[in-house]
């Protein structure tokens, strides 16, 4: 029982052999039937005019930060932005692109007055601001979508290209009960991740118009990320867009239960009603020795990540009696 992440789900039965049996070519000469197929049915699906295969989410984002900007542009992001904070500042190290982050606010909305006040004057002494990155869901929190409407207004005002790191973008859709192109029709491009709710084993998409994603596949290869017999891997992935996006709810519905339960551990508080998707977080008494706590529950095969607030994550290899498991366990340690 693992709820430390969405990214340790296992590709199902179904998954598998559509793996073993995929036709591959070489993808970086576009001969991969398999990715090309996902690549087109994605686009067709989301509203845009091409997808790229991607190894990884990180991979994506940063792709499509490098297709938008150039050496010595910038990008306007939040300060919890997984793109800024958790991606090894690969913007900067290998785009030679300057973050400008702004502090979240507590929903994970940046507010456009300081957006605004951040976006820097055409002069040389400056960095050119070019893009404003949004993360949906961050956290575990879903951006309405009246305020993505203001984000395209606000961009477009200002001259800006709007990108979505979208790796949980299914799960704001099941929050939402919405179709995804209510979410993604706002944005220039916009990432999917396909390993980790989504349960498949590898990938991410990055989507947007042709010429943006010509440039990105170029960069791609620059990268190191031209990968040849890639339909190995899209075929789990074109799995995961069509069967298990529609389960998400059920994720939903488990860390909610979950919270609700952690009320009743001693030491533990968390709020059910703040969960909005997946993601959840309790404090824990400081009294609490988490190090041994999370080690004896390894030994029970049970695995938790450490912090306080300490997070929570359902997903498709977690069901209720693993939560009711999850809470016995730390009711009998605590």
């Amino acid at each position: 029982m693992d709820f430390r992440s969405d990214t340790v789900t296992q590709p199902s039965p179904a998954m598998r052999q559509a793996m073993a049996n995929a036709a591959v070519g070489d993808d970086v000469y576009g001969d991969d039937p398999t990715v090309n197929e996902l690549e087109q049915w994605a686009a067709e699906r989301h509203g845009f005019e091409a997808a790229l295969f991607c190894s990884s989410g990180t991979q994506a984002n940063l792709l499509g930060l490098m297709a938008h900007c150039e050496r010595g542009d910038e990008y306007l992001c939040g300060q919890q932005a997984h793109n800024y904070k958790f991606e090894g500042g690969g913007a900067a190290v290998l785009g030679s692109i300057q973050p400008q982050p702004i502090e979240n606010l507590p929903d994970g909305t940046l507010p456009f007055d300081k957006l605004a006040a951040a976006i820097k004057p055409d002069d040389s002494h400056f960095a050119r601001t070019r893009l404003l990155s949004l993360e949906n869901t961050i956290n575990g929190k879903v951006l309405p979508l009246s305020y993505l409407a203001e984000a395209r207004t606000f961009v477009d005002q200002h001259g800006l290209s709007l990108h979505l790191d979208g790796a949980r973008v299914y799960n704001a859709m099941a929050a939402l009960d919405v179709d995804i192109t209510e979410i993604v029709k706002y944005f220039d491009s916009f990432t999917i991740c396909l390993s980790k709710g989504l349960g498949a084993p590898v990938g991410s998409l990055l989507l947007g118009n042709q010429a943006f994603i010509k440039k990105a596949r170029r960069w791609r290869k620059v990268l190191g990320g031209g990968m040849r017999q890639a339909g190995i891997l899209a075929a789990a992935g074109k799995i995961a867009l069509q069967e298990n996006t529609a389960r998400l709810k059920v994720d939903h519905d488990n860390a909610r239960y979950l919270a609700e339960q952690l009320t009743t551990v001693p030491g533990f508080s968390a709020k059910p009603e703040l969960v909005q998707t997946n993601i959840l977080f309790a404090k824990v008494d400081n009294g609490i020795n988490q190090a041994q706590l999370l080690s004896t529950l390894k030994e029970k095969g049970i695995l938790l990540s450490q912090g306080n607030p300490m997070r929570f994550v359902t997903h498709l290899d977690v069901n209720r009696e693993d939560i009711d498991a999850l809470i016995s366990e730390l009711k009998s340690l605590l």
